[in-house]
Order: C-alpha cells, then sequence, then structure tokens
C-alpha cells in the first residue's frame, strides 16, 4: 500500500483535505463537466448532481479509502472499493476514464487549496489516488468477466413482456431479452442499470433491484414514481412511457448486498421502495427451503403505498418459519398501535447468530442498525444497501 513516507504525508494533510473536500468535489465536477458534457448527459445521474448527494458520497469514499490507509496501512478496504466497482460496472465505466477524473480531481485540489499543494503533496495523494482507482479498475474487470460483458459493454435490449400497476405510484415491470437468450442468473439482492432516452436527447441511467429468484427465466423491477425536487427523470420517464411491448436498455445484474447461503435466522429490514430487494431474497429463502427463522420488518407511509405487499406475505407464509411486521406512518385502517409510526424493534424478538439486511432510506438504516447493535447483533453481521449514492460513508 502506501509508503511509510507517503502515509505521513497523507497523515499530516488528511485534516487540511478532508476539511476541503466538498469544495474541491464541487469544483472538480464544474471542471469535468465543463471539459466532458457527455459525461453529465449520459454517465452522471443528473438528479443526484442537482442535489449534490453525488458531491458527498465522492467525498466521503475518497476521505473514507485515505483515512483507511493512514489508520490499517497494511489492509485494503475491499468492502468500500466493491460497493464502488460494483456501481460503476452496473454504469459501464471503463479504465480509461479514471486519467480524465485525476485530470480534474487534481486541478482542483490545487484550485482550492493552492500553496498547501507542494510537489511532494501532489505526488502523495497521486499516490492515493491510483492506489484507489487501480483497485477499482482490477476489481470492475473482473466483474466484466463474469458478466461477459467486454470492456464495459454490459448493456442489452429487453422487451417488456407485461406492466403492473403495483400502486398509485409504483409499477412493475417483466422484462425478457429481446434476442431470445438465455437468462443469466443473478444473487438475492442485486439491481441492473436501466438506460433511458429522455427528451431532450440524453440517456440516463438509474439502477433498479431485481425482484425475481435469482434462476428466473425474465428480468422484473418495480419502479417508484419520484415526485421530489429534483423529480426523477427516468423513474417518472419508465412510468410515463414505458408500455408492455416497449425495448429497455439493460445492464448485466450487480451489486455486493446479496443474501449469503447460511441456515441461520435472518432478519429482513426495509423501508418503502427498499422492499425490492427484500422480496427477491424471500423468493430465494423459498426455493433454497430455509428452515431457520426469518423475520421481515417494514416500514411505509400508508397500507395503500406498500408496493409488493401480497407478495411479500405469500413469501413469508410459504417459509417453515416466517413473520412480518409493518409499521405504517399514517395507517388508513384500524391498526396496532405499537405498529403506528416509525419501524421500532425494542418489542420484537431477535435470535441468536442473527443476519441482518437493510434496504430503504438512510435515516431509517441508521436507526434500525442503532437498534440491532443495542440489541447486541454484530455490526459484521448487519449489511445494508442504498439506492442512489452512498452517503453513509460521507456521514461517519
Amino acid at each position: 500500500m502506501l509508503s511509510p513516507r507517503s502515509t505521513e504525508v497523507v497523515r499530516a494533510t488528511l485534516p487540511v483535505v478532508g476539511g476541503a473536500i466538498g469544495t474541491i468535489t464541487d469544483v472538480f465536477y464544474k471542471r469535468l463537466f465543463a471539459a466532458h458534457p457527455e459525461l453529465l448527459r449520459d454517465l452522471f445521474n443528473r438528479g443526484n448532481q442537482a442535489a449534490g448527494t453525488q458531491r458527498q458520497a465522492l467525498a466521503g469514499s475518497i476521505a473514507a479509502f485515505a483515512t483507511a490507509l493512514v489508520e490499517h496501512p497494511d489492509v485494503r478496504p475491499d468492502a468500500m472499493l466493491s460497493r464502488i466497482a460494483h456501481k460503476h460496472a452496473s454504469l459501464g465505466v471503463l479504465p480509461e476514464q479514471y486519467p480524465i477524473v485525476h485530470e480534474h480531481l487534481f486541478a482542483a485540489i490545487a484550485e482550492v487549496l493552492g500553496d498547501a499543494v507542494t510537489e511532494e503533496v501532489a505526488a502523495t495523494w497521486t499516490e492515493v489516488y491510483w492506489l484507489m482507482a487501480n483497485a477499482l479498475i482490477e476489481i470492475e474487470r473482473r466483474l466484466y468477466a463474469e458478466q461477459g460483458a467486454v470492456s464495459g459493454d454490459t448493456w442489452r435490449p429487453w422487451v417488456v413482456a407485461e406492466r403492473v400497476e403495483e400502486t398509485e405510484a409504483t409499477a412493475t415491470f417483466r422484462l425478457r431479452p429481446a434476442d431470445g437468450a438465455e437468462v443469466a442468473p443473478f444473487r438475492a439482492g442485486q439491481y441492473v442499470s436501466a438506460r433511458v432516452p429522455l427528451a431532450d436527447g440524453a440517456r440516463q441511467i438509474r439502477q433498479y433491484s431485481l425482484t425475481d429468484a435469482p434462476g428466473a427465466r425474465e428480468r422484473t423491477i418495480t419502479v417508484k414514481r419520484d415526485e421530489g425536487d429534483p423529480a426523477g427523470e427516468v423513474s417518472n420517464r419508465l412510468h410515463d412511457t414505458v408500455r408492455a411491448g416497449d425495448t429497455l436498455e439493460l445492464s448485466a445484474p450487480y451489486g455486493d448486498l446479496v443474501l449469503d447461503d447460511a441456515d441461520g435466522p435472518v432478519l429482513l429490514a426495509s423501508a418503502g421502495i427498499g422492499c425490492t430487494p427484500i422480496v427477491a431474497m424471500l423468493k430465494q429463502l423459498v426455493d433454497d427451503g430455509h428452515q431457520a427463522p426469518v423475520i421481515s420488518v417494514h416500514g411505509d407511509r400508508t397500507h395503500a403505498a406498500h408496493a409488493l405487499r401480497d407478495e411479500r406475505a405469500r413469501l413469508l407464509g410459504k417459509l417453515a418459519d416466517g413473520t412480518g411486521l409493518t409499521w405504517y406512518e399514517a395507517p388508513e385502517q384500524p391498526w396496532p398501535a405499537d405498529r403506528t409510526g416509525r419501524v421500532d424493534l425494542s418489542g420484537v424478538a431477535l435470535p441468536d447468530g442473527l443476519r441482518a439486511y437493510l434496504c430503504g432510506p438512510l435515516p431509517f438504516m441508521r436507526a434500525v442498525r442503532a437498534q440491532l447493535l443495542d440489541a447486541g447483533v454484530p455490526a459484521s453481521a448487519i449489511h445494508y444497501e442504498v439506492f442512489g449514492p452512498d452517503l453513509w460513508l460521507a456521514s461517519v
């Protein structure tokens, strides 16, 4: 990893770089998109750029990687790198794009920090960048090879075989390969990217969890309409324009939040549209004949807004020991008082040896993780998935 001298330079300059990293990433993206507008049009999520969340995620990952190099110089932070690499692979990121990022990132560092960036400091942080970049390139190369996506060519046309309206704001799309080819298996919890042409000519990319069982002969995604600020360009486009018979470009499946093969008890915690990877995990557990307890907890705004509600109940009923608990913030019918509001695990009996999988908004996952830790569940047994930029790193 880093040489002893470089480690000392990073340790000495990390407070300065870390303190300015938000400004640095802001300048970086402005420079990058001015030089390469096609990257904002066709690769980077314009909604996340407008909201600033991508900047936060980039800043958090750089700071976390540099901190790991200093605090644990002999250990590469593979868990963090794997998460980033899976997302990059789903976007079709290529090795030749890393020098472009380096050019504009280090120009931004020099612009923001000025004379503090000596030759030694610049050389050391260049070493940090390429340690991270080369590790990602290698992981991404392996991911592409596993999926048969030569040189990042991960995109394939899929035909919408069926569209199902789940709720007023969510729709399920079942897709089959346009060329009739065999459908490769995936791991429960993984996602695909959809590359969607928009009215202004851009082709924006978004990730959607797969909700089928891993051996399914089709791809199924459930998409929630996004009326936020900014509104979801791609999700809303799918809702407004895509019907049975239309074609979508999908990536191969990626994602490192996957259900492992252990036989012990499982907790699946979700909120809102975070239910989608959980449904795939339930299907996998059913197909595997899982005998240990499975506890599914879910939080949502209302009964009517709860997507895939009946499917979840059906799958839990097929398990040898399945329990479903739901909390609604605004119940539309008589509902237990102790399950009105936010998910609260204080009254839930958690078996020993539990493995937990979390998916939903970041505040929800933070709260559930804290409750699990308080209940004695080891941090190593708690896994999570964030839709969009991973702000968990930016917040710790």
